[in-house]
């Protein structure tokens, strides 16, 4: 693996523990400003989380930039089939999900993402936070779990081994490995999106929309969606009268 990966790997590790020293500063950094300390506590931990994401993505691209100012492209997808690959890698997406949810919901896992509704919750009250859990998380994710460590495991072993190594390592990095089976359909599909068309920014753009799609139904539009949903319980209720 090249020196430079490593060096993202530990710098993506960083960035989850570095809440242990970052909230603290900033909450500190803001007691000393005149706002109050419970009203610091309260904003500290968003703030640190859109901070740290931040700052771990520009030191990826740095360290990346020379390895994109030399890459071979001419094995890579044109940017039309490029274009086509990251629009039907949203749907692929989507479908893996279903899918593994609907036989964890068999197997007896609860339906739903701890992770995810908490995220959902932060939004709502910080939407800044959107963020890292659109733009960003999906970005270093990308670059770390397809990029490099399913990247280097392919140019050892065939492509079903190196995802499914690379798809578990993803799930686990969640930590809820109640729904590994979830979260490992969608590394096998971004995987595949990225062999297929020999560029990272195919399941990157997948993974963003993905995600974007996803909280803008939790969050945005949930309101609306829940009257829809009561509106058709009346109408079926009305029609069932009959």
């Amino acid at each position: 693996m090249k020196k430079e990966y490593w060096w993202i790997i530990i710098a993506y590790i960083a960035m989850h523990l570095s809440s242990i020293i970052g909230i603290p500063i900033i909450t500190l950094a803001g007691a000393g400003m005149g706002k109050s300390l419970e009203e610091m506590k309260l904003i500290a931990p968003p703030y640190w989380l859109v901070i740290s994401f931040s700052l771990t993505l520009l030191i990826v691209l740095l360290l990346l930039r020379k390895e994109y100012k030399t890459s071979d492209m001419r094995n890579a997808a044109s940017p039309a089939n490029s274009i086509s690959w990251a629009i039907a890698g949203i749907f692929l997406a989507l479908m893996a999900q279903s899918i593994a949810a609907s036989i964890e919901s068999m197997v007896g896992i609860e339906m739903g993402s701890e992770n995810t509704q908490q995220i959902i919750k932060l939004i709502e009250r910080f939407p800044i936070v959107i963020l890292v859990s659109s733009i960003i998380g999906p970005i270093l994710e990308e670059i770390v779990f397809r990029k490099i460590i399913f990247g280097s495991l392919h140019k050892r072993m065939n492509f079903f081994l190196a995802a499914l190594i690379s798809s578990v390592i993803f799930a686990l990095a969640h930590a809820e490995p109640e729904h590994i089976l979830l979260y490992s359909a969608m590394g096998f599909t971004f995987a595949f999106l990225y062999v297929k068309t020999k560029r990272i920014i195919v399941p990157i753009v997948a993974h963003v929309t993905m995600n974007t799609f996803v909280v803008l139904l939790q969050s945005v539009f949930r309101e609306d969606i829940e009257r829809m949903l009561r509106e058709a319980e009346k109408i079926q209720s009305i029609i069932g009268g009959f």
